[in-house]
């Protein structure tokens, strides 16, 4: 009985681990507008090219459906979702709020090695200028989350990235294109104040900064695609053992 206990929480286990690896390549794709709103996410593609059960893939999805991430319609079928533009224009305030709480509990209290750690983070936003605007979207996205990351509270940690990857699939559906150099000078300005201790600054910088994050997007219309799937994931797909 012992050994069957065993089997079963072995087999949770595992399975827990490939739909997180599941969730999180597609937050990843959906970050570098690799699948974009309205993207179809059939389950038997996603488990060809993740070596998964269909059963393992609906988990993912509806994990992620909880994230506001993806859209479960009937009849089984899923797509990553589509955001009205009221539903946008909410998802920024609500995270200008809680980003305000990130920074307000950061301020004056990084340690030397959170500095250093930020810092080169925004080494490689600065390096990756000028390349794949995917990658440099992505390092943006992370910035935030590794400052919630700092407050080693599992509540902001959650919704910080839960709000992102919102506003990441926001951005590939609304935004218009833009310079990277403005998001990694705001960064560096953000760091600057939490290192000196200036909460009422970090909370401007932080309001300022994603209020125009906000303002760069715009809707626009989205032209047909066909789009194959399993190639698109292909740079995603994360090796999980088992």
């Amino acid at each position: 009985m012992r050994d069957e206990i065993t089997r079963d929480e072995t087999t949770r286990v595992e399975a827990k681990g490939r739909v997180g690896s599941i969730c999180r390549s597609l937050r990843r794709a959906i970050v570098e507008r690799a699948i974009r709103p309205g993207d179809r996410l059939p389950e038997d593609a996603l488990g060809e090219r993740f070596g998964v059960s269909r059963t393992i893939a609906r988990q993912a999805l509806g994990q992620l459906a909880g994230e506001g991430l993806v859209e479960l319609r009937r009849n089984r079928i899923a797509v990553v979702a589509t955001p009205s533009w009221e539903e946008a224009r909410d998802t920024f305030d609500v995270r200008i709020s809680l980003e305000r709480l990130v920074v307000g509990r950061l301020a004056g209290r990084l340690t030397q090695a959170q500095q250093g750690e930020l810092h080169a983070h925004i080494a490689r936003e600065e390096a990756a200028q000028g390349g794949s605007e995917a990658a440099s979207i992505r390092l943006a996205t992370e910035f935030h989350l590794l400052l919630a990351e700092m407050t080693r509270s599992p509540v902001l940690e959650r919704y910080v990235a839960e709000l992102g990857y919102r506003c990441a699939l926001v951005l590939s559906l609304y935004s218009r294109p833009h310079s990277a150099e403005c998001g990694v000078a705001e960064h560096r300005a953000l760091v600057a104040a939490l290192i000196a201790g200036d909460a009422e600054r970090a909370v401007s910088l932080m309001d300022h900064h994603l209020d125009a994050v906000a303002e760069r997007a715009r809707i626009v219309a989205a032209p047909p695609r066909e789009r194959d799937l399993g190639r698109l994931l292909a740079p995603y797909v994360e090796t999980v053992g088992g």
